[in-house]
């Protein structure tokens, strides 16, 4: 939720990046960044046999989050934000998570029980929050773990986990590092669910 506060701050950011893309689809853009999602997962799951491939995660990541990011804003400068987009858009946010983290899972540094738990806990947060809209108490971003916060995190991971590999260190405490940021997602993915959904109660049960 830190970095989910700041979305007007970002938004500012992009625009000079977005006026000159108004005649692009918005769509193409939300395409291409679930691709480099796809490319994350790929590359996180080929780290099997080639640990280089780290970088090559944290750097389609940072990608995905960032044309993730335009596709919205050139949708606004352009006048070209519709009801459908936003659904393309969440429908492939959704695939991306399943790609990332599922890429994580399968990867040698993270045991799958732990993976798994990760993805259901960063699912149902997100449901939440959509979940909401749909009955009519508005978009819910709160919570401990937005998905601005869980990118970032993300971006960094690979890098981080790739240079503790480098000085020879491959268990923190008996986990890898890779299984304790999966371990924060699990746990603070249940705790994000919880506050949407007391969050939202409040909301609908308000005269």
């Amino acid at each position: 939720m830190v970095l989910d506060s700041y979305r007007n701050i970002g938004d500012r950011i992009l625009t000079p990046i977005a006026r000159p893309m108004r005649k692009v689809n918005p769509d193409i853009l939300s395409v291409t960044a679930f691709l480099f999602a796809f490319l994350a997962g790929l590359s996180f799951y080929l780290t099997n046999f080639m640990t280089e491939l780290l970088l090559l995660a944290g750097l389609f990541i940072f990608l995905n989050a960032f044309f993730d990011a335009l596709d919205g804003s050139v949708a606004k400068i352009s006048g070209k934000a519709s009801k459908k987009g936003d659904f393309l858009d969440h429908v492939l946010d959704r695939y991306a998570d399943v790609f990332i983290l599922g890429g994580i899972t399968l990867s040698i540094y993270c045991n799958n029980i732990i993976g798994f738990l990760a993805v259901i806990s960063i699912l149902l947060a997100s449901y939440l929050g959509t979940q909401a809209q749909a009955v009519g108490a508005g978009r819910v971003y709160s919570g401990v773990l937005g998905r601005a916060d869980r990118l970032v995190i993300l971006i960094a991971l690979p890098l981080i986990q790739y240079m503790l590999i480098n000085q020879g260190i491959i268990l923190v405490w008996r986990f890898t590092f890779t299984e304790w940021v999966m371990l924060y997602f699990a746990v603070a993915g249940q705790l994000t669910v919880l506050q949407r959904f007391f969050g939202t109660w409040k909301r609908l049960t308000r005269p």
